[in-house]
Formats: structure tokens, C-alpha cells, sequence
């Protein structure tokens, strides 16, 4: 089953204070921008800023017409009330007023979407990702995915999937099960695409949709000039990284184009890829990403990057 998606996304990690805070309106804006920019598909998870991204959203879609967009969440973190001091410790600005308890089970995915249901202040989602369950293979296989299947089964849900940072768990639920979409977050860009091989064609053959997110591989690429002390997944670049996206940099900037424009655009040469979700804090980030998203990339850019080797031959381009 192919998802209904519009190309570009809307990722919530940001207006759930990822790395800093970020007023309502500022989160507000973000998601008005989205949508006057044409987004129509947007992602959240009771992860992001212990459950204040879905909260944000859930307003600032409220009155929307809501057979018009496809929203998606995301199950196996449940948020337990706690009286912890400070900051939240897994990246986000937000109090310590809840803690993430992994819960993989059947049970803890009912309870995990309810929960989401009403922080967002809707029926429904089109969209279920079970979320990083890396560690915890068995219950996510045994528990969460029937869980999820019994659900899509009822109509409860629309289509299924699983979201994560890596593409072999992911391959393994594509083969082993009836999922309709993975969420492949930073390991197939422009940089690095080692989900080429053998995930997505398995994607392509059984029909599963994937939606690329983590494009500018956690900021290596989100900038046209590639600064020192740029990220690469959540953690300093390698040197050797580093050089290879101004590599390629440079080559953008000979076909008068940026680097995150080409980050952006990248993935969606796959024929199994439906979408690119960008994570926006701002109206005038969302502004930016939507014109980097839209901006045409001259085709002798893609080949200039493969007889570079920055590509290999056999990447499809869009």
C-alpha cells in the first residue's frame, strides 16, 4: 500500500524545543508556513519534547479540514508523569514533568496512542510508526507490530510502519511482516546511502512506502558552506565526512545551487521514496526549506557529483 503523502513533510522535533526552546508562536508559525507552503503531510511522536510537539501541532491544526492532511505519531516511548528537576535529558528544553517509559507491548502501544489521540486533539492518524525499538526487536515483532495490525484491521489506524535511525531493523520488518511504510531517518542522502543495496529494493518489491527524514544527516548538509564543528548524527562530524560534503558543496555551488537544496531534493530520486519530511522551528525555516525543496536542480549537477565519485553510478537521481 502506497501512502497518501504530500512530497514535502513537516517533521515536529523542533516545536517540541529540540536543542532550545521555541515560543507557541513561533511553533504556530512554523506549522502556518507549512501549510501555506503546500506541506499537507505532518509528523510528530510523544518523544518530542515529552509530549509537546503533539500538543503544538494538535492546535495549530485545529480548524483545518482534516480529510486535507495526513498526520502521523509514533508508539513504544510512554510518558509517565515525574517530578524530575531541570531540563529534560534526551535533547529537548522542556521540564522534567514526564519520563519516557519504553513500552513495546501490545497494551503499552494502545495506551501510547490514546494518550496521543488526545494530546493532538484528534480521532485519528493516518499514520502509526513504531519508534526506534533497536534494542527491543522481540516485543516490537511480537507485540507492537500485531498490536498495530489488529488496529489497521479495525480501521482504528491507516497505515503502519516503523521509524528509525537505522535501515537494517527496518529491512527486517519490510520482509517479515505487512508493514505500509518505513520512515528511514539519515542513511540514504546525499552524503551516504547505505540503504541503497538491499532496503530499498526490498521497499520497491513488496510495495512499502518510505518517507526520508534526517536528509541533512543531523546539519552536516543544512548549511551552503559546511562550517567546523557541523554535526554528523547528533555527534561532531568525522573529519573525512566533513571533507566529502564540501566536496560536494562545491560542486552545488558550480551549477548555482546550495548544498541543502541538493540534501533536500536527493532521496526523492528513489521510485520507493514518497516523501522528504524536514523538521522546521520558524516560519521563516519552513519558508526556506519549502523554496530549497522546490528550487530546480539542474540534471548535470547529479552527474557532475557521479564522475566525481560523490555518487555511484548506480544511485538513482531525481
Amino acid at each position: 500500500m502506497k501512502v497518501a503523502v504530500s512530497r514535502l513533510g513537516f517533521g515536529g522535533a523542533p516545536i517540541g524545543n529540540l536543542y532550545r526552546e521555541i515560543s507557541d508562536a513561533e511553533a504556530f508559525g512554523a506549522v502556518e508556513a507549512a501549510w501555506q507552503t503546500g506541506v499537507r503531510y505532518f509528523d510528530t511522536a510523544p518523544h518530542y519534547g515529552l509530549g509537546l510537539s503533539e500538543r503544538r501541532l494538535g492546535v495549530a491544526l485545529t480548524g483545518r479540514p482534516r480529510a486535507e492532511y495526513v498526520l502521523s505519531t509514533k508508539v513504544g516511548r510512554l510518558l509517565e508523569p515525574f517530578d524530575g528537576e531541570g531540563l529534560d535529558d534526551e535533547g529537548f528544553a522542556v521540564p522534567r514533568h514526564f519520563r519516557r517509559v519504553r513500552d513495546y507491548s501490545a497494551d503499552g502501544v494502545k495506551r501510547s496512542l490514546e494518550s496521543s489521540l488526545e494530546r493532538l486533539g484528534t480521532d485519528r492518524v493516518e499514520i502509526v510508526y513504531i519508534h526506534d525499538p533497536d534494542d527491543h526487536w522481540d516485543e516490537a515483532f511480537g507485540e507492537a507490530y500485531p498490536a498495530l495490525e489488529e488496529l489497521r484491521s479495525q480501521g482504528v489506524v491507516g497505515a503502519i510502519g516503523v521509524g528509525m535511525n537505522q535501515w537494517e531493523m527496518p529491512e527486517r520488518f519490510v520482509r517479515e511482516t505487512d508493514v505500509d511504510v518505513v520512515m528511514l531517518a539519515g542513511r540514504y542522502t546525499v552524503l551516504e546511502q547505505p540503504a541503497l543495496p538491499s532496503f530499498l529494493p526490498a521497499c520497491a518489491e513488496r510495495g512499502v512506502s518510505v518517507v526520508a527524514c534526517g536528509v541533512f544527516n543531523s546539519g552536516l548538509l543544512s548549511k551552503p558552506v559546511v562550517p567546523s564543528g557541523a554535526k554528523y548524527d547528533y555527534a561532531d562530524a568525522p573529519a573525512a565526512l566533513v571533507a566529502r560534503a564540501r566536496a560536494i558543496a562545491e560542486v552545488c555551488g558550480r551549477h548555482g545551487v546550495t548544498l541543502p537544496q541538493v540534501a533536500i531534493q536527493f532521496a526523492l530520486g528513489h521510485p520507493a521514496v514518497v516523501s522528504v519530511v524536514i523538521g522546521s522551528r520558524t516560519a521563516e525555516q519552513m519558508t526556506s526549506n519549502a523554496a530549497h525543496f522546490s528550487a530546480p536542480v539542474p540534471a548535470a549537477l547529479w552527474d557532475e557529483l557521479k564522475s566525481a565519485g560523490l555518487l555511484g553510478e548506480e544511485v538513482p537521481t531525481p
